[in-house]
């Protein structure tokens, strides 16, 4: 999960509603760095009939993944 960025509570009711709908983002994992940087189109029917590679599927393709998300995170 990512790290808050904020070092102190939200003071008012505006900023606490604010806070509380990032934070449930964070806890859903909408924000922060993408897990999977294969295109969604890889996914659909389209894509597994075209053999559009995706981790699950094509060992090579996961590998890939792999590495750009450790060098992704290298980078950081």
């Amino acid at each position: 999960m990512a790290e808050r960025k904020t070092t102190q509570p939200p003071q008012d009711a505006a900023q606490k509603e604010v806070q509380k709908a990032v934070d449930a983002a964070e806890e859903k994992g909408y924000l922060g760095v993408e897990v999977d940087p294969t295109p969604d189109a890889h996914y659909t029917v389209a894509g597994v009939l075209a053999g559009k590679p995706t981790p699950e599927t094509d060992g090579d393709h996961a590998r890939e993944v792999r590495q750009q998300l450790d060098d992704a995170a290298r980078q950081r």
